[in-house]
């Protein structure tokens, strides 16, 4: 068995994951999967977020200890959840396996405009500041992150509820805005291997900066030809096939 902690991106939470728990299993059957909810987000929305990525880690890295889980894990994070892996994955690459890091952008390696498309700051302003009813902040949530066609309906009156639930307070919310925009990612590359996982469709992210990164540290890299920003949500099991791959060309070396 091997163990993988999922990490899911700004404001977000384990139930999030929906069907790509079940397709990542179905590809990778020995692996033991752990989802972390960031303190804020999901059943510790009643928490403050941390607003340093790499305070963020040391939290997940405290609450395996807690809960008697020992390294080595492999790391799968999307766009925030990515950050703290790489956090992670740089200072205590010793615990880590691999990191599988999907549609994250970082500084110093790309400019602003780049981590977050432009046409996007009016909604993300909005969101953040008035948000509107749950429905309505799902409802721009998917259109952000999602290239998803037909009726999602159903999918957003779950979202809905959830957020209900366990509310991400505007708070914290911005607290993990902060925290993303300040961190910085080491230049050298990371010990523990890299898959990078982009979208060329993605319209929150310019797929740029994952390329790059995958240049820079030499990491196995992937693209989705339709995928949103949220490619687990949109073609998990294209994730998961992406994986397995790496898993056996790691394997094969």
């Amino acid at each position: 068995m091997s163990t993988w902690i999922f990490l899911r991106g700004l404001s977000r939470e384990s139930r999030h994951w929906g069907d790509f728990i079940e397709n990542f299993r179905h590809r990778i059957p020995e692996a033991d999967i752990i989802t972390l909810d960031l303190p804020g987000n999901g059943c510790l929305s009643h928490l403050p977020s941390l607003t340093r990525v790499e305070a963020m880690a040391a939290w997940c890295r405290a609450e395996l200890t807690a809960r008697a889980v020992r390294p080595p894990y492999y790391l799968l994070g999307m766009s925030l959840g990515a950050m703290v892996a790489i956090a992670w994955a740089s200072g205590s690459a010793d615990e880590i396996g691999g990191c599988i890091l999907i549609n994250t952008s970082l500084r110093p390696f790309n400019p602003f405009y780049q981590r977050l498309r432009p046409r996007n700051y009016a909604s993300l302003l909005k969101l953040a500041l008035f948000g509107g009813s749950d429905e309505t902040r799902e409802k721009t949530i998917l259109r952000l992150t999602s290239n998803r066609s037909g009726d999602n309906a159903r999918l957003l009156a779950r979202w809905a509820d959830w957020r209900r639930e366990q509310t991400v307070s505007r708070f914290n919310a911005l607290r993990q805005l902060l925290a993303a925009a300040r961190y910085r990612a080491p230049a050298k590359q990371l010990k523990p291997p890299l898959l990078i996982l982009a979208s060329v469709e993605d319209k929150l992210v310019n797929p740029i900066c994952s390329w790059q990164l995958a240049v820079r540290w030499d990491a196995s890299y992937a693209e989705h030809l339709r995928a949103g920003h949220d490619i687990p949500l949109d073609d998990g099991a294209w994730v998961a096939h992406q994986v397995e791959i790496w898993l056996r060309d790691k394997q094969a070396v």
